[in-house]
């Protein structure tokens, strides 16, 4: 009997001790102070998450310890493989629309950064560290000389023999109308149903 006993007093006591000892040791464990401020390609991933979900807030330029990470991102292979990976996705769900042949079935395209590609304009900005100049900017758009993004190209094309109707619409002026319907022929995108430029009045 006190043989149980002393069982049962053990198993008590370890019921008590052990989980208060568990509750002292963190599950989460927290980067050291030191490795989250100093870590750039940690702190520019995040802010590039930020900025494409919409949740920077406003901004005017790229922080300045992340020039290289943009300009990497941008000019290396991640900005190509990410545009394909939405643009694949984008016809994977238009082959999957019946099309009903009463010519309503539309696409509505963004232009900048979506079909044309302003990486030259941004490369000869230090690619958005410098405060966005929108003359200089205008004044890139009037070039009418933006590469096609090649993805966005390939999309644009397989919807138009899709049967889709394309709509495009964009942020540019209407003033900007010649140089941006010149910019996308240049760019090789024709055949579009209607071009919608920000009204300015």
């Amino acid at each position: 009997m006190a043989s149980s006993v002393h069982h049962l007093l053990f198993l008590i006591i370890n019921l008590l001790i052990i989980p208060t000892t568990l509750l002292s040791q963190s599950i989460i464990q927290m980067p050291p102070k030191r490795h989250r401020i100093t870590d750039d390609n940690l702190y520019c991933d995040s802010w590039r998450f930020s900025v494409e979900t919409n949740d920077a807030g406003t901004w005017t330029s790229i922080p300045s310890r992340c020039v290289a990470f943009v300009q990497d991102y941008m000019t290396g292979d991640r900005y190509l493989s990410d545009s394909a990976a939405v643009a694949n996705y984008s016809l994977s769900f238009a082959r999957g629309v019946q099309i009903g042949g009463d010519g309503k079935d539309a696409w509505v395209f963004d232009i900048d950064e979506t079909l044309l590609s302003n990486l030259p304009y941004y490369q000869a900005h230090g690619f958005g560290s410098e405060t966005f100049d929108e003359a200089s900017f205008d004044e890139w758009v009037d070039l009418a000389k933006a590469p096609a993004l090649p993805a966005s190209l390939k999309l644009y094309k397989e919807l138009q023999q899709l049967g889709f109707k394309i709509f495009l619409l964009t942020g540019r002026s209407e003033h900007q109308r010649n140089a941006t319907a010149k910019n996308l022929l240049y760019a090789r995108y024709n055949n579009w149903e209607r071009l919608l430029l920000r009204y300015m009045g």
